[in-house]
């Protein structure tokens, strides 16, 4: 697993950082497709560490969950560090520790899992390449562990972060490829999948295609809401975003600023910093539509939460507002949202 450790230590030190300047997406070239990475046991090299067992195994899990909930509430800029240490210091080490085949196929799932959270939370943070490697490492380790739900879940975030760099043709790619790896995937894995589809067609400019996929996630969504709700994985709140995605994209802005209403409406608190950014998205959306005062209402509801945040996108939509603020610094209302967030924002953070 030493490309494992080198990934991990390349993220823990920003000055190695500069090997992963290729092109944009060039590492998702090499992306293996499931049948060619389907239990290849050259994915982990069986070392002489001492044996691991399922404890372990659930103690990775414990971690991962963990480190997603700090995610989630405050950001990715301190959780990620740590999630790369615990790759370089404990997980690689138990990949190379002998294990029964049950054991090391548990470990390689957990990893992948972790691997794909770790890349997440790089793209948070505007570090596309170095996501792209994490999520490389996570399919293949997936793969290995004949783990298909962590497989399309990591297809489908290589496609989330195609589609919000602009790149609709590659995205779509992506979830379509996720969406062909999940035959068998059960409704709420449907709709997660379905409404990616959607916002990646919608951004291809294919109308007929986006509404479909969202219809296919809506009726996946009613299904699997019959079956009681699952707190943490896609809800009802990630749908009506993934809808107002899509009807933007289409060119009804107050059908998307609706969605979005709705989405932050049924959002569980705890997804704090999807709620920044979120709502900042939302008002941007709503100045869009010439209703000022409405947007610096929301942006002021972005604004609450954004102190105890730290992360890269939520910055960015912060310094969006700065910019689509200051043809109206006229404006009370206006000039007290500005200098409220001015009070508030932070230095970009060196990389």
């Amino acid at each position: 697993m030493e490309g494992l450790v080198d990934l991990g230590r390349q993220d823990m030190d920003p000055s190695r950082r500069s090997v992963l300047g290729a092109g944009l997406f060039s590492v998702a070239l090499t992306i293996p497709g499931w049948p060619d990475v389907i239990g290849r046991a050259e994915a982990v090299e069986a070392g002489r560490a001492a044996r691991v067992g399922m404890g372990d195994v659930d103690m990775v899990v414990a971690m991962t969950e963990r480190v997603s909930e700090l995610d989630d509430q405050f950001g990715g800029r301190h959780a990620r560090p740590m999630a790369a240490a615990f790759m370089v210091n404990t997980v690689a080490a138990y990949l190379r520790a002998d294990a029964s085949a049950e054991v090391r196929r548990a470990m390689l799932s957990a990893a992948s899992d972790l691997l794909y959270l770790t890349g997440y939370m790089a793209v948070d943070e505007g570090l596309h390449g170095l996501a792209q490697r994490y999520y490389v490492k996570a399919l293949e380790l997936a793969g290995a562990a004949e783990d298909h739900l962590t497989y399309c879940t990591v297809l489908r975030g290589m496609s989330v972060q195609a589609v919000d760099l602009g790149h609709g043709g590659r995205a779509l790619e992506l979830a379509d490829a996720a969406a062909a790896a999940a035959p068998a995937a059960g409704p709420r894995m449907r709709a997660f999948l379905a409404g990616q589809q959607g916002h990646a067609a919608a951004k291809t400019g294919d109308r007929t295609a986006a509404l479909r996929y969202l219809r296919e996630a809506e009726a996946a969504m009613d299904r699997a809401e019959a079956r009681g709700r699952a707190f943490g994985s896609y809800d009802p709140a990630s749908l009506n975003y993934h809808v107002g995605q899509v009807r933007y994209e289409l060119g009804d802005v107050p059908g998307a600023v609706e969605a979005m209403r709705q989405s932050d409406k049924v959002r569980y608190s705890v997804y704090r910093r999807a709620r920044v950014r979120h709502r900042a998205l939302m008002a941007e959306r709503q100045l869009e539509l010439g209703h000022l005062e409405a947007a610096c209402a929301t942006w002021h509801q972005a604004l609450d939460d954004y102190p105890m945040v730290q992360s890269g996108r939520a910055d960015e939509r912060v310094r969006t507002m700065f910019g689509l603020l200051r043809p109206h610094v006229r404006n009370a209302v206006v000039r007290d949202l500005h200098d409220r967030a001015r009070a508030l924002v932070r230095p970009a953070p060196g990389r």
